[in-house]
């Protein structure tokens, strides 16, 4: 069966008839990628769970304010990008942790992890990567995972193309100094 079109989707989830069944499309479509972004920045995957039902939650409510400024894949990562920072920074926060021992503290779980099959070397690449500020890391996942344009991002993130250039720079320096240097 081909992908529905967001525009279908959109369509089927403001008729009353096709409501459950457009969001249901809409939640297949994008789960996965929704998932491994949240992921990539939570790192353990009972809390990845817990978001992507959250930001799905948050989508369903405010799917009628959704005015189609943005494509709609945008609209949901810069829900998804809002909904992972306010939890990274919530559970900051609760543990009353710097950043740098809440990093740690994702490191732990990297590497106790049973989903997480990588050598040696994806490790490191995985803790660089964690020891990136939140949204430097989200700029560096959007571009090198998602393999996103910066235009994209700079839409997700409403942040200049420049900014995004220069902060995914920072990142692979951080990246590449971190690795050689452990």
């Amino acid at each position: 069966m081909a992908e529905t079109s967001d525009n279908k989707i959109l369509e089927m989830c403001r008729n009353e008839d096709s409501l459950n069944f457009g969001f249901d499309l809409l939640v297949k479509k994008y789960q996965q990628r929704i998932y491994w972004q949240v992921r990539k920045m939570v790192i353990d995957h009972a809390d990845a769970d817990d978001l992507v039902q959250e930001i799905f939650i948050k989508i369903w409510k405010n799917l009628d304010s959704f005015r189609e400024d943005a494509k709609l894949f945008t609209w949901i990562y810069r829900i998804t990008t809002n909904e992972v920072l306010s939890f990274l920074n919530r559970k900051k926060r609760r543990y009353f942790l710097s950043f740098s021992s809440y990093e740690d503290k994702l490191i732990e779980k990297l590497q106790d992890d049973h989903f997480f099959t990588g050598d040696d070397i994806l490790k490191k690449f995985q803790e660089a990567l964690l020891k990136l500020p939140p949204k430097q890391r989200l700029v560096f996942n959007m571009k090198y995972f998602e393999e996103l344009k910066y235009d994209e991002i700079s839409e997700i993130l409403g942040t200049s193309v420049g900014a995004l250039k220069a902060s995914y720079h920072h990142a692979v320096k951080k990246i590449e100094n971190f690795i050689t240097d452990n």
